[in-house]
């Protein structure tokens, strides 16, 4: 998808810099040999290599794919330890040889979290640079949606993610709007359930990763690649006019969410800035969740913390 031009638009030529284990060597050479076979007009290079160094020198964008996944019998805390010491050791080297404005966009869960431990041994890269993405849960909402009314899903606009990107995350339609022939409508007055809208859509929503999970066998890949070109195309290019898109970003205390964690707001994009969408009103069953996935970042952050001491 990068190398079509996908996430930087049509006519960014681009070199791709792909970072793997040692143990992974071998297959990474045979990406690198497809990505060479393909003849993408726009891929100008390709780097294949297992040094973090040779992987971050002059990157310009930074997606994180890579995290340590929960194996059975594993306790929260092995998995933050094992993930921060990645991160820990990935935030040193992009931070002392990335490009000066580099955007780093974490994919690898717990990608709030990881993406504030890489903030946390990054210092002089500027926190607005590192986001995490819920631009997938952001589309599976939309998806969702899409269904329920059998209409486009280019057709629904401003769903919002708020929060963590685990199973607390609260997908709220209550600023959604559908392009009808009659104009602009909300997604509520549309779907004319708000039973299904308060529980069951939810749930999907928050649980969708594990459904792909189930049914694969293999966690999501083609909607999470797909996501994460969306999240840094809007974020190089820009979002369209009057829509608003989800970004795991750090927060500034907007919504009365606590400064200091990567949390997903509703976001536009700018010149290559995201700003939180302000003036939103949460209504009371909104401003539970909210407060919920706060807690559960503000639980994760603590335990982060804890496996640095």
């Amino acid at each position: 998808m990068i190398a079509r031009g996908v996430m930087l638009g049509p006519d960014q030529p681009v070199i791709l810099h792909m970072l793997d284990i040692p143990p992974a060597a071998e297959a990474l050479n045979g990406v690198k040999m497809e990505l060479v076979d393909a003849a993408f007009p726009l891929l100008k290079g390709v780097v294949a290599t297992t040094d973090a160094v040779e992987a971050c020198t002059g990157v310009n964008v930074a997606v994180m794919v890579g995290g340590f996944p929960r194996k059975e019998g594993m306790e929260r805390k092995d998995v933050m330890s094992k993930n921060v010491s990645i991160y820990k050791s990935q935030a040193s080297a992009l931070e002392k040889h990335a490009a000066a404005n580099c955007k780093v966009l974490v994919v690898a869960n717990p990608a709030n979290t990881n993406a504030l431990i890489l903030k946390e041994f990054a210092p002089s890269i500027p926190e607005k640079n590192i986001t995490c993405l819920t631009r997938l849960d952001h589309n599976r909402a939309l998806g969702q949606i899409s269904e329920r009314l059998s209409i486009q899903v280019s057709d629904i606009k401003n769903v919002i993610i708020w929060g963590n990107h685990s199973s607390s995350q609260y997908p709220d339609v209550n600023h959604a709007t559908v392009k009808t022939p009659a104009g602009e409508k909300p997604v509520r007055e549309l779907v004319k359930d708000d039973t299904w809208l308060n529980a069951e859509f939810i749930k999907t929503v928050q649980q969708r990763g594990a459904a792909i999970i189930k049914a694969r066998k293999l966690s999501s890949a083609l909607s999470a690649a797909s996501s994460a070109c969306d999240h840094i195309r809007d974020w190089v290019l820009g979002t369209p006019e009057g829509t608003w898109v989800s970004m795991g970003v750090y927060s500034d205390g907007s919504y009365n969410v606590p400064a200091g964690l990567i949390y997903s707001f509703p976001v536009t994009c700018q010149n290559g800035e995201w700003k939180i969408v302000q003036g939103l009103s949460i209504d009371e069953f909104s401003r539970k969740k909210l407060d919920l996935t706060a807690d559960e970042l503000s639980e994760e952050k603590a335990l982060a913390y804890s496996c640095l001491s």
